[in-house]
């Protein structure tokens, strides 16, 4: 049985490795994570950049990836502590952006200001438990190449945006967006799509 098997069947030891690794109470990683396993284990491709404004609560037992040529601005923040956060090449993740896993972006992608993909829910079915004590459940966020997202956008657990679409600023996703496609609204609902027979975007 391999080590991290080995953690994951007995309680207590998990409960230890997990203690030293994320601190208590806390959803980011110890120092000597951030330091001296993450940049071991995480990809960072050529050219990439996080600022050094971005709060990066990176934990080594999921995936997290930068690719090439991509940016990550000041105080966003990143994590990856239930689920694997990929981020595609030539992307920009703009100014304050909150990003927890799992979720997957693109090449090329642009997420403007203040934009929130979350793949993660809190549990609440017990009336008799505080939220936070419930765990939670996760669905995965896809943002698919060329997509652009407008500002203060939220997008839920389980959406996927398709590729060279436009979600206007403001906007509440709680529905899969298709490719080629304009969506706005709370909830936002798809107002344009392009048509490749006439070469135009069409009003729906």
């Amino acid at each position: 049985m391999e080590l991290a098997a080995q953690i994951k069947s007995n309680k207590r030891i998990k409960a230890l490795a997990h203690w030293s690794i994320v601190i208590p109470n806390q959803a980011r990683p110890r120092l000597w994570i951030k330091w001296f396993v993450n940049p071991f284990i995480h990809q960072k491709g050529r050219g990439a950049c996080i600022r050094k404004r971005t709060r990066l609560d990176v934990v080594p037992w999921n995936k997290f990836n930068l690719g090439a040529q991509s940016t990550i601005e000041d105080f966003s923040a990143i994590n990856n502590g239930v689920g694997d956060v990929i981020i595609g090449e030539r992307t920009r993740i703009g100014l304050s952006n909150t990003i927890i896993g799992p979720v997957k972006v693109g090449n090329d992608v642009r997420l403007a200001q203040n934009v929130v993909l979350s793949g993660l829910n809190h549990n609440y079915d017990k009336i008799d438990s505080p939220i936070h004590v419930q765990g939670v459940s996760t669905k995965p966020i896809v943002i698919e190449d060329e997509s652009w997202i407008g500002a203060n956008v939220v997008v839920v657990p389980g959406v996927t945006i398709g590729k060279h679409s436009i979600v206007a600023a403001g906007s509440v996703v709680t529905k899969n967006v298709p490719e080629y496609s304009v969506a706005a609204g709370n909830p936002a609902r798809i107002l344009k799509q392009y048509d490749f027979e006439s070469n135009t975007w069409k009003k729906l």
